[in-house]
């Protein structure tokens, strides 16, 4: 399938001459359309940082970012998901979910139509009319990804969207997202502390370590989603990558 997302030989570094701190050097990955990739990592990694990256909110050091999707001036190539919703508490849900819209050339009624519809997809199509404060941490993520959904991006990029939510909400948000995931078809990069999230998400792992950074292993999930919760193979995936983060923080301490 076409890569959505590619970057060839990406380096990021912070500050100058002996003072400068390089996040990572020499990055190589890619997302293929409709694919969904999760990217877990050792602390300070850069895993954050190559979200913003892909997003042209810091610019690289070295090396150059790719993205191949069509240029539309309804739409935006790309949305970002945090972990925090970071919604405006002086506007309502929809005007919170419509905030994206403003900058892309969309009709009032085509505005009023994908936040219906995205509120819609994301099971809060109710709630259009309430104040941030009357929701749910977990309804407010939703929201996040609702705003993210109405610009119509071909990709998504989730840094930690469920990290502040309890176990049992960030669960039931894992299975919305993938719902969401297959239904809009979009390419996801998830960034993740958690490994059995990343496991249960991904079509493949990505694990950053070493320092400076890069991928230094990928895991294909070829386990059916119905069987990744608690399943043996899922549990042994998930402990093949566990081992591998292990030696990761192992290398990334002996290279500081």
């Amino acid at each position: 399938m076409a890569k959505v997302i590619e970057t060839e030989d990406l380096s990021v570094a912070f500050g100058e001459g002996d003072g400068q701190n390089i996040i990572f050097r020499h990055l190589n990955i890619s997302v293929e359309a409709g694919e969904f990739v999760t990217l877990v990592g050792v602390s300070g990694a850069g895993k954050s940082t190559l979200l913003r990256v892909i997003a042209d909110l810091i610019p690289p050091y070295e090396g150059s970012v790719k993205i191949d999707t069509p240029q539309d001036r309804a739409r935006r190539r790309i949305a970002m998901v945090f972990q925090s919703a970071n919604l405006m508490p002086w506007r309502k849900i929809g005007d919170n979910v419509g905030l994206g819209l403003e900058g892309i050339e969309v009709s009032p009624e085509q505005c009023r139509e994908r936040v219906r519809s995205t509120l819609d997809l994301v099971g809060l199509g109710d709630f259009s009319d309430r104040w941030p404060y009357q929701l749910s941490g977990g309804q407010r993520q939703r929201v996040g990804i609702a705003r993210a959904l109405a610009v119509d991006p071909d990709i998504l990029l989730m840094d930690e969207p469920f990290g502040a939510l309890d176990a049992i909400t960030r669960i039931a948000l894992q299975d919305e997202l993938l719902r969401i995931w297959r239904e809009t078809k979009k390419s996801v990069l998830f960034v993740t502390h958690d490994i059995e999230e990343a496991v249960y998400l991904g079509d493949r792992v990505l694990l950053l370590g070493d320092r400076p950074a890069h991928i230094v292993n990928e895991y294909k999930i070829d386990i059916a989603r119905s069987q990744r919760r608690e399943g043996e193979n899922f549990m042994r995936k998930v402990e093949e990558v566990k081992a591998g983060l292990v030696d990761a923080m192992a290398l990334s301490d002996g290279a500081a």
